[in-house]
């Protein structure tokens, strides 16, 4: 994939970009964080069971899986800019409704599966734009720095969101959203010429010329099955640990909101290793496999 390589006096701009792109995902990661702590309270008031509980929790995850081919895709279409840009408008606005209609669980379970499609649009969103504003050799450290923030995000709502009056956590995050869209579009213009430079150098000519891959041979590789695998083991613990540790610790274990921010740990680990390992350290000194 071709990248643009902007003038030094132009750098700034590309780190505004892709700062924006973290803090988007700071973002994303704290609005689905909010629920599985909210769910407690709400639960409790409205005296719904574990089955209401569960599909209200997972279908987030129902609308998250189905929605990231579609951003890829999409982004590719339209431009990076304005997907991402209503990406973070669909689930911000999903999150800040989300206390009118909590007397619901029907309601809720539409709004939770809205803001899994719109933050399932994000993440590939935003690795489209990096293909066309970070170097190669900088990708990994610009991706590393990505996930880092999104765990931030998710250690900062596990430590404020007990405290809070549980429909405050809902207009926190979500009101941060719409404070993000107000900085994104002053680089917006700037995300589409680059959009727009990558469309003139991919001519129809060149498009034809290049060979199109099919879904089924991300299917028939084998090293990619490992990282399917891979990853689909590190989710599995991943969203146990975010959707229902909350639950657990309060109802089987009668911990309190101290313990509840017990949960941030495993975020904190993931953001010290995506900086540790997106520096290079380790990829320069051990093999990509091994590592």
């Amino acid at each position: 994939m071709r990248y643009v390589m902007y003038p030094k006096d132009q750098r700034s701009c590309v780190l505004r970009i892709v700062l924006l792109c973290c803090v988007a995902n700071f973002i994303n990661a704290a609005d689905r964080v909010i629920m599985p702590i909210a769910i407690i309270p709400i639960s409790d008031h409205y005296k719904w069971d574990l089955h209401q509980h569960g599909w209200i929790l997972s279908a987030f995850s129902i609308g998250y899986m189905s929605s990231m081919i579609i951003g890829g895709s999409a982004a590719k279409l339209y431009g990076g800019s304005t997907i991402l840009l209503l990406a973070v408008l669909l689930w911000s606005l999903s999150s800040f409704v989300t206390p009118w209609f909590a007397y619901s669980s029907t309601a809720l379970v539409v709004l939770r599966f809205l803001l899994g499609i719109g933050e399932g649009i994000g993440l590939p969103t935003i690795v489209h734009i990096f293909s066309l504003l970070v170097p190669v050799d900088e990708r990994s450290r610009a991706l590393g720095y990505l996930v880092a923030f999104g765990s931030f995000g998710q250690i900062l709502a596990t430590l404020v969101c007990p405290y809070l009056f549980w429909p405050l956590s809902f207009y926190l995050f979500g009101g941060f959203g719409f404070i993000w869209l107000f900085f994104w579009l002053l680089v917006f213009r700037d995300v589409r010429r680059c959009e727009r430079l990558e469309e003139d150098f991919f001519t129809p000519q060149t498009r034809l010329s290049k060979p199109a891959v099919h879904w089924y041979e991300f299917l028939s590789r084998w090293p990619l099955w490992a990282i399917y695998i891979a990853h689909f083991s590190m989710n599995w613990s991943n969203y146990i640990i975010m959707q229902w540790l909350p639950t657990y610790l309060t109802r089987f274990l009668g911990a309190g909101k101290g313990g509840i921010m017990l949960t941030a740990l495993p975020y904190l680990s993931n953001s010290v290793a995506s900086i540790v390992t997106s520096s290079g350290c380790l990829l320069n000194n051990f093999a990509t496999l091994f590592v």
